[in-house]
């Protein structure tokens, strides 16, 4: 599993900088003033830092732009990075300058000089999560970096350093989420899955695995069904976190564990089928923020619940026009067996109602081509039936500087899903697939629990580098997770 950094903050020893190691961060406004920590090292670069920051390029770099002055004169570090600011930054800019700290300073010492700084706390977060390095199957000595460590010179040390626990928790979240997107399938089995959050006992979360036969007594025959052509189990993993007071409802978060989706007999097209490793995309936000909340104890009471299976093609596979009944007792005609990760959550998320009567819901899924079609690759998609509680997600993804957009649901939706045969079909053809997908959910949902459906498809794993993540996984909604957890749970 991939460490995250722990953030160190000490008060500025001038006297240190000349022999400071590794990489030396100024933060630096375009207006070219420079402090206390910055004049000391254009001293020791013979005026070097000035000429930069007083430069044209300089002047038209934007906030979170870097530079670099490799090797710099009278100082052991082996670059200077001056890193572009506004000093009237708000969260989204802090991080993103965190960012480039954590890109160009992964696998080695750092000493950034913050001072007195806006949002020191963002800053650290941006540069702790770019500082991700997923080498688990790399064997070159090149390829593996070690953690290295970020230490932060400001003004209030003891003030920012009382942060760093919880800062350094939802970095660790956010990582737990990353590495189980990023493993490839024949590592991340569904056994495999549930052995790893199995290790988050150890933090004090409760976890249960129920296995295919207990499935089978609950009536989950919509998720069993999709893993049924696959030698892996299918199970149901239960985390619960009970940090908040004695019988106050939890929020509840379902995530949809796909470990590999070839689409079943509707098989996928061969090109890109490598990525649909990431389709346990939702499940794995869920384990992270498992994790984020019980590593900074959090005083709230929330339970994660993840259905573990894989959609694969054998001569026991699901068919299309196969018809299966899920646990609340509706029929589902299964049109396309690649429409799959709706199936898993519709049971799982009834389950999640009948035993916790959870005080809102949330799922999260890589539900969707659709999606990604609407929004791209810079928002999940949000579908709600409670304004109130979709009004404080979007707010803690908005904090958090994690793309959200809501999109809307309605009974006119609901005839593209209606079955000659069953209940309801999977599928709703083409037009509004996003949105049809999401009606499909909400008839999983009781009228009076508040509820929340993510659709990550485009936003769980990037072909590109971002600010924050290299390509591949982001833990994308882990932040946004926690923060609606410190924003309406605790206290």
């Amino acid at each position: 599993m991939t460490d995250s950094l722990t953030p160190a903050f000490v008060a500025l020893d001038l006297d240190t900088l000349a022999e400071a190691p590794g990489r030396v961060v100024v933060l630096a406004d375009a207006d070219g003033r420079l402090d206390k920590g910055a004049r000391r090292i254009n001293r020791l670069t013979r005026g070097a830092l000035a000429r930069l920051v007083e430069s044209e390029k300089f002047a038209k770099s934007k906030p979170g732009d870097s530079f670099a002055m490799d090797w710099p004169t009278g100082m052991a570090a082996e670059a200077v990075q001056v890193v572009r600011i506004d000093r009237k930054m708000g969260a989204d800019d802090a991080r993103k300058a965190g960012g480039a700290i954590g890109k160009e300073g992964l696998g080695k010492p750092v000493l950034v000089l913050a001072g007195s700084l806006r949002h020191i706390p963002e800053i650290a977060l941006g540069a702790m999560l770019r500082a991700y390095d997923f080498s688990d199957h790399k064997t070159g000595e090149d390829d593996k970096k070690a953690p290295g460590s970020l230490t932060f010179a400001v003004a209030k040390p003891e003030v920012l350093t009382a942060q760093a626990g919880d800062l350094a928790a939802v970095a660790s979240g956010v990582f737990l989420a990353r590495d189980l997107v990023n493993e490839p399938a024949n590592v991340l089995s569904t056994t495999e899955f549930a052995r790893r959050i199995e290790g988050l006992r150890d933090l004090g979360v409760e976890v249960e695995i129920l296995e295919e036969a207990e499935l089978e007594k609950l009536g989950m025959g919509a998720l069993l069904g999709v893993g049924q052509g696959s030698e892996s189990p299918s199970k149901l993993a239960v985390m619960q976190w009970s940090g908040g007071k004695k019988g106050t409802a939890p929020l509840a978060l379902v995530g949809k564990g796909v470990v590999f989706d070839t689409g079943g007999i509707s098989l996928k097209p061969a090109l890109g089928m490598e990525e649909m490793t990431m389709d346990m995309g939702g499940a794995g936000t869920v384990a992270g923020v498992m994790k984020a909340l019980a590593l900074r104890k959090a005083p709230a009471n929330v339970v994660g619940l993840v259905g573990l299976v894989e959609n694969m093609p054998d001569g026991r596979a699901q068919r299309p026009g196969d018809v299966v009944k899920s646990m609340k007792g509706d029929t589902i005609e299964v049109i396309n067996t690649d429409a799959e990760g709706r199936l898993v959550l519709a049971d799982v998320l009834w389950y999640a109602q009948e035993r916790f009567k959870p005080a809102g819901v949330i799922d999260l899924a890589t539900l969707t081509g659709a999606c990604v079609i609407a929004l791209g690759h810079e928002n999940g998609g949000v579908f709600s039936n409670d304004d109130e509680f979709c009004k404080t997600f979007l707010k803690a993804a908005d904090t958090e500087g994690e793309g959200a957009w809501r999109l809307p649901l309605g009974e006119a939706y609901d005839k593209q899903l209606k079955s000659r045969v069953a209940d309801m079909k999977n599928v709703g053809g083409r037009p509004g697939g996003a949105i049809t997908a999401a009606q499909f959910l909400k008839r999983f949902v009781k009228d009076d629990t508040p509820w929340i459906h993510l659709d990550i498809a485009g936003v769980a794993s990037r072909s590109e580098d971002t600010v924050l993540a290299p390509k591949g996984a982001t833990g994308w909604f882990v932040r946004s997770l926690d923060r609606l957890v410190r924003d309406t749970c605790e206290g």
